[in-house]
């Protein structure tokens, strides 16, 4: 017969998010997601290579919950590998440059 801790366990999982940030180069989104990781900002700009990916575990009324972020690379080379970022995501977080109107318009693939 199971505990009563392990029953408890059992009827509120771990809810688990994925989070992909997409944007083009040097919009904000390492700077959105340091500030929401660690309550930092950083005035240096170090572009992203490929992706970096980090997990933040938080407590949400009466539930936990795991957030994946995942910080995409805005130049052109890495565009390509999008689609398999964002699959399986719960949320997709469109970043910008409110001063810079072409890092807000939608490229295609050609």
């Amino acid at each position: 017969m199971a505990s009563q801790s392990a029953v408890g366990s059992y009827s509120n999982p771990l809810k688990k998010f994925k989070l992909v940030f997409l944007g083009e180069q040097s919009v904000g989104k390492t700077s959105l997601i340091t500030r929401f990781m660690y309550d930092s900002f950083d005035n240096t700009y170090q572009a992203t290579i490929g992706i970096d990916f980090l997990s933040k575990t938080m407590y949400l009324e009466d539930r936990t919950v795991r957030l994946q972020l995942w910080d995409t690379a805005g130049q052109e080379r890495f565009r390509s590998l999008i689609p398999s970022y964002i699959r399986d995501s719960s949320v997709a977080v469109v970043v910008y440059d409110i001063s810079n109107a072409k890092s807000f318009q939608i490229r295609g693939n050609g």
